[in-house]
């Protein structure tokens, strides 16, 4: 069942995945992948890569891989990185499910694989989000690695070593954050250590820990080598990963304001409750309730004296990796912004936790009554078709889903932001063309459509192509392109494209030609 799911989704994905428009930073990724592959082809010549506006600061191993796939595939640049993309994200959902299968058997490894399948954040963002979701991948990787060689402790196997190695390589080298997964290991070594003093004394102990560490030693080898491939920058010199934790431990950017709960906030002074309002907000009701259980009962197992050392290690450590990176944020409150993309990451340890839950609950309620234990799988799938339903309505913008629950994206509309990243804009400029071509407007002889837009402009240039000018000024425009977010205005003018889901416009073009409109914006851009 879960292959079939697994072929179901990457069908699907296969067949949409020319449907998702272009982000803000689809444009300059795929310039750093180019220049990576450049840089490697010049023989470490070619050194544009180690210094290309900021992203040398972060790994570029997905924008290196689309930029080479793009080169054998039919397709162009932008779809092959959607492409490549749900790739990356489905590989995911494999490591997911065989790390839950793991802890708590098929059932858990199949509800987990579906949690996660059907988290609308992480299905539509593995097509856009050339950061984030890769690097979900890789923590998720890591983790998978982490749990064996918890189970294997203090012998890990090479298979085990290899794993960490490329999972923590990955990791680094797509974001300098990775390193926390330091944090997530503690509480679990501390239960194994503590458990061998118990046992033998602080001698077999210290023994068991020091045999740990050299086997696990040629993995962290292989973890600096993946690293260095997918971001060279990060050993031109021993100090860089050092200067890019320093980077990004302050807002890098000039502020700008978002809408959260109803009022328009700069990004730095987010409050302690955003990361939780949006998990409760954007995360489906049934991963809600089988990943609280889970997380719960990972850590009342460690109370369970039956059950072996290593299994509630193991449990305590994926139980670590959703709630080390959320209580951080809470508590030190970083610059927020973009909904919840940065915390991708976390959406798998906690589907793997919701898996081992729903399979313990089935198996507890297939010993006292079958009937209760198929009502149990039949309120599975329920919980489950809610998230599948809105996914379609709301194609291709799943990554805008809000819960039921909150009332969904039309209740979410008044005080969050949907679509910030403006994949609208691809469905936007398609009708508009279609529009013209229809109507016979050709292009205005000695020049270009003019058209001001309020939203990310590179995607917009792109998608119109060439017969189009894009600005920020309405003074001589012709149409705008906008976005339905808050910034941008309602304006007096005929509509020709309204771009809609489930009630809520995400995108408009009006017709601007004889009309003086003054400006695009509610409020100015930046603030």
């Amino acid at each position: 069942m879960a292959w079939l799911l697994l072929g179901i989704v990457a069908g699907l994905a296969y067949r949409t995945f020319a449907d998702y428009g272009l982000g803000w930073d689809d444009y300059t990724h795929s310039q750093y992948g180019q220049l990576l592959l450049d840089y490697y082809a010049s023989g470490l010549a070619d050194k544009r890569a180690l210094s290309f506006v900021n992203l040398y600061m972060y790994g570029g191993g997905f924008d290196m891989l689309a930029a080479l796939v793009a080169k054998v595939l039919p397709y162009d640049l932008f779809e092959t990185r959607r492409l490549v993309g749900a790739a990356v994200g489905i590989a995911g959902m494999v490591i997911v499910w065989r790390l839950a299968r793991r802890l708590g058997g098929p059932a858990a490894g199949l509800i987990a694989l579906a949690l996660l399948a059907l988290a609308p954040l992480y299905y539509g963002h593995m097509f856009i989000n050339a950061k984030d979701v890769p690097f979900a991948v890789a923590m998720t990787l890591l983790l998978f690695g982490l749990v064996r060689a918890i189970e294997d402790y203090p012998r890990p196997r090479i298979v085990t070593v290899v794993i960490v190695g490329i999972g923590l390589g990955l990791a680094l080298g797509t974001r300098i954050m990775g390193g926390m997964t330091a944090l997530y290991m503690v509480p679990a070594m501390a239960m194994l250590i503590s458990h061998d003093f118990r046992i033998g004394g602080w001698r077999a102990a210290a023994r068991a820990l020091g045999v740990f560490v050299m086997r696990l030693a040629p993995g962290l080898l292989l973890a600096y080598a993946v690293m260095a491939v997918v971001w060279p920058w990060s050993v031109q010199e021993p100090l860089n990963p050092v200067r890019a934790i320093g980077y990004f431990s302050h807002f890098f950017e000039k502020p700008w304001r978002e809408m959260f709960a109803g009022r328009p906030i700069l990004v730095p002074d987010m409050p302690h409750s955003y990361l939780p309002t949006y998990l409760a907000l954007k995360l489906p009701e049934v991963l809600l309730l089988l990943g609280g259980a889970g997380l719960i009962g990972a850590l009342a197992a460690q109370f369970c004296r039956d059950m072996p050392i290593r299994r509630r290690a193991a449990l305590l450590l994926v139980a670590m990796a959703f709630i080390v990176p959320v209580a951080i944020a809470i508590a030190t409150r970083p610059a927020m912004y973009n909904g919840i993309r940065h915390f991708a990451f976390v959406l798998p340890p906690l589907c793997v936790l919701g898996g081992w839950a729903a399979a313990g609950m089935l198996r507890w309620l297939s010993r006292h009554s079958r009937p209760a234990a198929a009502a149990g799988a039949v309120a599975i799938a329920a919980g489950l078709s809610l998230p599948a339903y809105h996914m379609v309505t709301l194609h291709p913008y799943q990554y805008t889903f809000f819960n039921t629950s909150s009332g969904g994206v039309r209740a979410a509309d008044r005080g969050y932001m949907l679509d910030y990243w403006g994949l609208s804009f691809k469905e936007a400029a398609d009708e508009l063309l279609g529009i013209l071509d229809e109507t016979g407007n050709h292009t205005p002889e000695g020049r270009r459509w003019v058209i001001a837009v309020c939203g990310p402009h590179p995607p917009a240039a792109l998608e119109l192509g060439e017969d189009f000018l894009t600005t920020w000024n309405t003074k001589g425009a012709d149409f705008a392109l906008m976005l339905g977010e808050f910034y941008c205005a309602e304006l007096n003018a005929p509509e020709l494209v309204r771009i809609e889901r489930e009630g809520v416009v995400y995108a408009r073009v009006y017709d601007l030609r004889g009309r003086n409109i003054p400006d695009l914006f509610t409020l100015p851009p930046v603030q």
